[in-house]
């Protein structure tokens, strides 16, 4: 009997290190080659499955392959699309296993967020129920940081780097111009329901009293008259002040403070964007002060050059994990940080089932925001500073980064494009 093949698939918003963790499948594939065959990979994701346009990346270079660990972007492609559940319909979840059986894959690792993880919990589920043998296995991924049981999610420390560095720098073009010019910046960040992002913009301070100055988070129900005192009171003693503020920064009543209508996404979230225009302005009606403002937006998740060591270590060491449990006969399952030191920082690979990581977010605990709502806690930072730590710079010519292209060669189609 052939060897079987794995499918591997990105899937939801892309980060600076998905791509390791691609890197860690494929490199720890090809060095099982005695069990395990090609490593298909799903064009834009779970859809290249459902499509049946499936890259083979037997054709790609070992150099080039050994370069994704480098690469921001999802390299092969991804995609923000929700399976159905079994209860509701089950003809997409049996073509993916029409498609497996066609292409001979026993092993399916799936490369995302929470959604993903239960998409490939759902995956494990039907293999059984059809009697068709597969390890599934999740690996986890999101800049958020939401995800449960993992210390850490791959993506988000690279963030968190990014967002402290922006921080710092942005602050000291305020402070420098504030006696005539700007006295409030504010820096929008991701963070939907849970506020990790927005809370590592505080890795910027040395000293008591350095910028940021306020953080907004979703936890933490926004009061208006509050912030608005607060920044008052920050700009007469400091001259300025900077706020990081989270997307997901809401009314007590739940509603957002940046949703911008009724565009949900393709998993049914609210479309956000604009939360730090409308506090801006709101800074301005009531204070009067000179503001600017800017969104990371796709520049905090992309920034590759300025990515956290310790983020492109773990998102490799995941991948890595994910093939050694499927080849260990594991299914249903998902690789985890399990972090044993905070100083030093030390990790070690764990795991949990994905029917308990599945669709459930992870938020930031009460002990890690400061009393007044507007910081974080020391417990907080001692968990934040060492997922920033250390420079994994990629190579540079002429001025700027190098990152692979792969050729992305589909395999021949075996089944009906109809389904």
């Amino acid at each position: 009997m052939p060897k079987r093949n794995a499918f591997y698939a990105q899937s939801g918003g892309v980060t600076a290190v998905i791509n390791a963790s691609a890197c860690g499948v494929i490199e720890t594939a090809r060095a099982n080659k005695a069990q395990i065959g090609k490593v298909l990979v799903g064009r834009n994701g779970i859809l290249g499955a459902l499509n049946e346009e499936l890259i083979d990346t037997s054709k790609e270079r070992k150099a080039d392959i050994a370069r994704l660990r480098s690469t921001p972007g999802g390299a092969f492609g991804s995609c923000r699309f929700k399976l159905k559940s079994l209860q509701e319909d089950a003809r997409e979840y049996q073509r993916l296993i029409e498609v497996f059986k066609a292409h001979n894959v026993g092993y399916f690792f799936y490369n995302g967020g929470g959604d993903s993880q239960d998409t490939a919990n759902k995956v494990s589920q039907l293999g059984k129920q059809m009697g068709y043998p597969l390890q599934a296995i999740g690996v986890p991924k999101t800049v958020d940081n939401d995800l449960p049981f993992t210390d850490t999610c791959p993506g988000f420390g690279s963030v968190a780097k990014y967002v402290a560095t922006s921080t710092k720098e942005a602050a000291l073009d305020v402070e420098s111009m504030c006696e005539t010019s700007t006295k409030v910046f504010v820096l929008e960040v991701m963070g939907r329901h849970a506020g990790w992002i927005a809370a590592a913009g505080a890795l910027a301070q040395e000293q008591p009293g350095d910028a940021p100055h306020i953080i907004l988070l979703p936890e933490v129900a926004f009061n208006k008259r509050a912030f608005l005192a607060k920044v008052k009171e920050t700009v007469i003693s400091k001259g300025f002040c900077v706020i990081v503020v989270s997307e997901g920064a809401r009314y007590a009543n739940g509603k957002f403070l940046g949703e911008s209508g009724a565009a949900k996404d393709a998993f049914g979230h609210a479309q956000l964007g604009g939360v730090a225009p409308t506090i801006a302005n709101m800074i301005k009606d009531a204070l009067g002060y000179k503001y600017h403002w800017a969104v990371a937006d796709y520049l905090q998740r992309s920034a590759r050059h300025l990515a956290s060591a310790t983020d492109v270590e773990q998102a490799y060491a995941l991948g890595k994990a994910a093939v050694e449990f499927a080849l260990a006969g594991k299914t249903a399952v998902m690789p985890t940080i399990v972090r044993t030191s905070d100083q030093p920082y030390r990790w070690k690979i764990g795991e949990a089932k994905l029917a308990k990581v599945a669709n459930v977010e992870r938020f930031m605990p009460k002990s890690f925001i400061s009393k007044d709502g507007f910081g974080i806690t020391a417990k907080a930072r001692r968990y934040l500073a060492p997922l920033i730590s250390g420079e994994d710079y990629p190579t540079f010519k002429n001025g700027v980064p190098q990152y692979v292209r792969l050729q992305n060669q589909l395999v021949a189609k075996k089944l009906p494009s109809e389904w």
